[in-house]
């Protein structure tokens, strides 16, 4: 069961949208590393708009997460890939269907 989440919005510098996308793909193994992150999502919301959304079972797993690889790398790439900082939302989940559930 997940009760945490977070949605981060990314908007790309112009020119910078393929290397967004690819360092989204690149997460993928750094969060299958994280036991307590039960979902994640690399998301295209537009042309140049990015998210992530990403599920926890509770508040620790979601700050394990907030500590780890992906959102190291986030934060060093941010400067040179995204026009303004991450929007980091923390979210409440109400209800989900996951695999296997």
């Amino acid at each position: 069961m997940v009760t945490v989440a977070l949605f981060v919005r990314l908007e790309a510098k112009p020119g910078k949208e393929k290397e967004v996308e690819q360092f989204l793909r690149s997460g993928l193994p750094l969060v299958n590393d994280e036991p307590a992150t039960t979902a994640w999502f690399g998301i295209l919301l537009g042309p140049s708009t990015f998210g992530i959304f990403d599920a926890f079972p509770d508040e620790n797993g979601r700050q394990a997460h907030l500590s780890g690889k992906v959102a190291a790398a986030l934060m060093a790439k941010a400067g040179d890939l995204f026009s303004k900082p991450p929007g980091i939302e923390k979210v409440d989940v109400l209800a989900a269907k996951l695999p296997g559930k």
